[in-house]
């Protein structure tokens, strides 16, 4: 079962706004991918992430405390049977779609901003990306509709290395403020699994086919990264599901590059040449090999 959110972030139940962001920053401080290389961290950074998406917008913490860890889809089925308007007030989470043009400022987690009294309350949104554009960085134009009405195009500038449950921070895009100040919209990175790559933590896996031969003899043979083609030797007796490393091909960290996992996969011809045919007849005729002895 997953953590409770405020337990998350070591915050009681009737913590008000200020100790929520509070914990936080601490939190995030301590456990952020860049800083804390300990087994565990990154999940522990994206859990306080998430705590704090929640429990930061009244709307979203007041249906987390009602409904619990399912409560996006049960407060989604009730909104479906209520006919009130969302009001112009407190976190709003919006949802990310189309494209436009308009540049924003940036600044980090850890930059200042979050807020005090007549400020514009700040807007979560979350936007997916794939492990390859999570590698690489990158600019997206996206467009964020209100459930007020109306929408705002803005470009997001993706950092080379960008970590599932990362925050960006778009200056001024939140609620408007009572004293001129606005709140600021806080994108949460999702990073999705591609059809060729898949994610786990700094880590970056995919599927290596060989031929049976390439398995049997061994061979150097390339392998495609978001960075490029690397060359990597597959030792003799290779069988599907074996895993080759290649240090620091992963995703590009401060300090400390994941590593790219090549899992081997044997792939058999679907058909056989006349002359293909007869030499894998006669190694079956010659091998005392068995596949299944052991199994």
């Amino acid at each position: 079962m997953a953590e409770d959110l405020y337990s998350a972030l070591g915050v009681s139940r009737s913590a008000d706004q200020k100790e929520i962001r509070r914990a936080y920053r601490e939190k995030a401080r301590k456990f952020h991918p860049d800083v804390n290389k300990t087994p565990g961290a990154e999940e522990t950074f994206k859990r306080i992430s998430e705590a704090h998406d929640v429990l930061s917008d009244p709307e979203t913490r007041s249906q987390y405390d009602r409904f619990g860890e399912n409560f996006r889809q049960y407060a989604a089925a009730d909104a479906a049977r209520s006919s009130e308007q969302p009001r112009r007030s407190g976190g709003t989470r919006y949802t990310w779609s189309g494209g436009g043009a308009q540049s924003v400022n940036w600044e980090d987690l850890f930059g200042e901003g979050f807020g005090g009294f007549g400020r514009g309350a700040d807007h979560t949104a979350e936007l997916e990306i794939t492990v390859e554009e999570a590698y690489r960085g990158g600019r997206r134009t996206v467009q964020v509709a209100s459930p007020y009405g109306g929408a705002q195009e803005y470009t997001i500038d993706i950092p080379a290395g960008a970590v599932d449950g990362q925050r960006l921070r778009i200056a001024g895009a939140g609620g408007a403020g009572a004293d001129g100040q606005d709140g600021d919209l806080l994108v949460t990175l999702r990073v999705k699994d591609s059809k060729r790559y898949r994610l786990s933590g700094a880590d970056i896996e995919t599927d290596l086919p060989i031929s049976p031969w390439e398995a049997a003899l061994g061979a150097d043979v390339s392998v495609p990264t978001p960075g490029g083609p690397v060359t990597v030797h597959v030792p003799p007796g290779s069988s599907t599901g074996r895993r080759l490393r290649l240090r620091g091909q992963g995703m590009p960290r401060r300090g400390q590059p994941g590593d790219l996992y090549a899992r081997v996969k044997v792939v058999v011809p679907r058909t056989l040449s006349n002359k293909e045919k007869e030499l894998f007849e006669q190694l079956r005729d010659e091998s005392s090999f068995d596949a299944r002895r052991g199994s």
